[in-house]
């Protein structure tokens, strides 16, 4: 056979403006598939350093992962309250993978000069990889299957963009209130009256 050529790795989808957004990667990692899928389902949509300092809290049990999909024989806890759950736990494998991806990307922002401040994770997506085989010995010499659970990540920081100054009072769009069709009855009776 031929060598290998390396090519590009291919993301799940593209974003909308790539000069704006500084991706990471990583492929079979040796991290149970579900916990990993919910730790970042946690971290969709927040800043970059909000996510780090909350990832950091979960590796210190101050604070919880939520468990919203995978709730399989998965204990309450008292912390998940802060989420609207009764499940959670504080999978410190698949966060410490999460915060290592989350460092990455912030490197290749620094690379694209993004501004580090501005930084959400707007995707993140966890999938399941080939599952690795191993083999336990049981009782009357019979043998079961041992498997792993490994996971693909991706995701993406956005540069968030510049806040825009709300107008000045003055020719400023005025937004009309939600009127119901029985108030706005009400106004026209009173009108003709």
């Amino acid at each position: 056979m031929g060598t290998r050529v390396p090519t590009m790795v291919k993301y799940a989808r593209e974003p909308a403006n790539p000069a704006k957004v500084c991706k990471a990667r990583g492929s079979d990692l040796r991290v149970h598939f579900k916990n990993t899928r919910e730790t970042a389902a946690a971290i969709k949509g927040m800043q970059l350093n909000q996510a780090v300092t909350y990832l950091n809290a979960v590796l210190a049990h101050k604070r919880i992962i939520p468990f919203r999909h995978f709730t399989g024989k998965i204990g309450h806890k008292a912390q998940a309250k802060e989420f609207n759950t009764t499940q959670g736990r504080w999978p410190e494998k698949s966060v410490k993978v999460i915060l290592g991806l989350l460092e990455n990307a912030a490197a290749n922002a620094e690379a694209k000069q993004l501004e580090k401040s501005r930084l959400r994770i707007t995707h993140i997506q966890v999938n399941e990889a080939v599952k690795q085989r191993r083999r336990t010995y049981r009782a009357h010499g019979r043998v079961n299957a041992y498997l792993a659970c490994p996971s693909h990540v991706e995701l993406w920081l956005e540069e968030d963009a510049a806040a825009v100054a709300r107008p000045a009072d003055e020719g400023a769009i005025v937004k009309r209130r939600k009127v119901s069709q029985k108030a706005l009855a009400r106004e026209r009776a009173g009108a003709r009256k």
